[in-house]
């Protein structure tokens, strides 16, 4: 599936081929910090299909729990979380959902370090909902 997306500022933009059934949800303490939410929703585009249309993000190096060192991806100006990639190796990268135009089409398919998740994570499905404020 081809998909295009871009900062909230709209200074950064991308396309990329990407598998829907490889969307994820990660539940880690980085995660966490790095996205300033309870979790973080991703899914993997083949480096060679990966393409910036417009600007330059800057890039954030953290070493994860295993060791590995991670390239974040953020626009400077607006501080949108556009994408991660292995800092060390030529791999796949991790595009965060939230900035893909067809996000509303990427359901996630699997989480992954739930022993870090907030408690309340799984269970909101009966919290008061409203479609706007």
């Amino acid at each position: 599936m081809r998909v295009t997306g871009s900062c909230h500022c709209a200074a950064i933009a991308y396309e990329a081929e990407i598998d829907p059934l490889r969307v994820g949800i990660c539940h880690c303490a980085d995660c966490q910090k790095l996205t300033g939410s309870a979790y973080r929703v991703s899914v993997a585009a083949a480096r060679a299909t990966f393409r910036l249309l417009r600007g330059e993000p800057k890039i954030y190096v953290k070493r994860g729990d295993s060791g590995a060192r991670r390239a974040q991806a953020f626009c400077a100006d607006c501080g949108s979380p556009l994408y991660t990639f292995d800092a060390d190796r030529d791999d796949d990268y991790g595009l965060r959902v939230g900035c893909i135009d067809q996000r509303r089409a990427l359901v996630p398919r699997r989480q992954i370090w739930c022993g870090s998740a907030l408690d309340w994570a799984f269970d909101i499905g009966s919290l008061p909902r409203r479609d706007a404020e």
